[in-house]
């Protein structure tokens, strides 16, 4: 959490551009195409990684379908998550986040100008909505970034079980799913840990729709997770 103050405080300076130029290309996608936004995404991301002494090594990316909307499913660790993927994943995607953690400094520019979804974690109805209008948007191509696991409070590398309905936006559009493993994603802003720190994106071979659309969720989270745990294991980390 210390780091993560720091980084704030040492890209505040940067704010009265950087604020400012986010929210000129939320209101104005006709005139900022996705890969614009999303390079600037990635730009601000490099500015924080700096700021924080975050190294972030990558792996898998072969493994990315070349065509077509598709959805990751990543473990949970931390703030750092959705930042690092993004800095991993060339290509422009965005992700789901929890509403109430949504407002604060740079978080909310960043969520509004990648056309992140809001995620009301006790709201229902609210969630069926969000899910159906990511299984439109993936039939059109879009890439999305969905924690299964929901929150990430003291996870760190274990892997916690998946939630089986967050699966259905991926069965709904039969569009493939992508396991990522995140390494060590809890230490830039979820842990005490100072000096320079390394986290891991893998991205894990999709599974395709002929592969799982024979199996209800449960089967599917359970899938899943299990990949993301024996990925985790190559790198000699237990996560199960």
């Amino acid at each position: 959490m210390l780091r993560f103050i720091l980084v704030v405080l040492a890209n505040v300076k940067r704010g009265p551009y950087l604020i400012p130029k986010m929210r000129k290309m939320f209101h104005h996608p006709e005139r900022y195409s996705e890969q614009v936004r999303y390079a600037f995404a990635q730009k601000l991301i490099n500015y924080m990684k700096s700021s924080g002494k975050i190294k972030t090594e990558v792996y898998g990316t072969e493994n990315l379908p070349l065509e077509g909307g598709y959805v990751m499913y990543p473990n949970h660790q931390g703030k750092y998550d959705a930042l690092g993927i993004i800095y991993a994943h060339k290509q422009p995607c965005s992700f789901v986040m929890d509403k109430a953690k949504s407002n604060s400094f740079l978080v909310k520019e960043l969520v509004d100008m990648l056309g992140a979804k809001r995620l009301e974690l006790d709201n229902v109805r609210q969630n069926l909505t969000v899910i159906n209008e990511i299984t439109e948007e993936v039939k059109q191509g879009k890439k999305y970034i969905l924690f299964s696991e929901g929150g990430y409070d003291r996870n760190r590398n274990k892997v916690q079980q998946f939630k089986p309905g967050s699966f259905k936006c991926a069965v709904r559009s039969k569009t493939p799913i992508v396991p990522v493993a995140l390494i060590d994603s809890y230490k830039p802003f979820n842990s005490l840990e100072f000096g320079t720190v390394t986290t891991k994106v893998v991205f894990l071979p999709a599974i395709y729709y002929d592969e799982y659309k024979d199996m209800k969720t449960p089967e599917i989270a359970k899938l899943v997770r299990q990949r993301i745990i024996a990925r985790m294991a190559d790198f000699a980390v237990d996560a199960g």
